[in-house]
C-alpha cells in the first residue's frame, strides 16, 4: 500500500470512530446512558429471569471487573436489582426494573437513529456491502488485539 493510501486509510478510519462515539455519546445522553451501557441495559432486556455478572461478563467479551464497574456506575438510575442466587452466595444476579425494560424500545430507537444517519444517502445494497466490509476490516485488526469476541 503506497503512503497517501495509509495515510488517506487511517485518517479516514480514526475520523469516523471519533465521530460515531461522539454522535453515540450524543444520542444516549437524551436517556441518561453512556456508550456501552446501552449494550448491557439491552442485553438484560433480553433476559427476564436476569443473568449473573460473569454470565454477562461472557455475553460481552469482557471482564467481570468491568462488568462490576459499569453496573455500579447503573446501579443509582434504578435500572436494575441485584439478587442473591441461591446455592451460591458469590454469585448476583441482575434483573431489569420497570425503568429499566421501559427503556429498551428506546436504546433501540437510539441505535436506529444511529444507523440510518450513518447510511443516510447510501443504497440498500451499498449498506449490505458497507456491513460486510466493516466486519472485514474489524477481522484484520482483530489479529493486532487480544480482543477474541464481541
Amino acid at each position: 500500500m503506497e503512503l497517501a493510501d495509509v495515510l488517506a486509510t487511517n485518517k479516514a478510519l480514526v475520523k469516523v470512530a471519533k465521530l460515531y462515539r461522539s454522535a453515540q455519546a450524543e444520542v444516549l445522553s437524551g436517556l441518561a446512558l453512556h456508550p456501552g451501557q446501552d449494550v448491557l441495559l439491552w442485553m438484560l432486556g433480553q433476559e427476564p429471569g436476569g443473568v449473573t455478572v460473569s454470565e454477562i461478563a461472557a455475553r460481552l467479551g469482557v471482564e467481570q471487573p468491568t462488568v462490576t464497574r459499569s453496573l455500579t456506575r447503573l446501579e443509582h438510575g434504578g435500572w436494575f436489582v441485584r439478587q442473591s442466587v441461591p446455592g451460591d452466595r458469590r454469585a448476583t444476579r441482575i434483573t431489569l426494573t420497570d425503568k429499566g425494560l421501559s427503556t429498551i424500545p428506546e436504546i433501540e430507537a437510539a441505535w436506529r437513529t444511529l444507523a440510518e444517519t450513518a447510511t443516510a444517502g447510501i443504497a440498500t445494497e451499498q449498506q449490505a456491502i458497507l456491513i460486510g466490509l466493516l466486519e472485514k476490516v474489524r477481522e484484520n485488526l482483530l489479529t493486532l488485539t487480544d480482543e477474541s469476541a464481541g
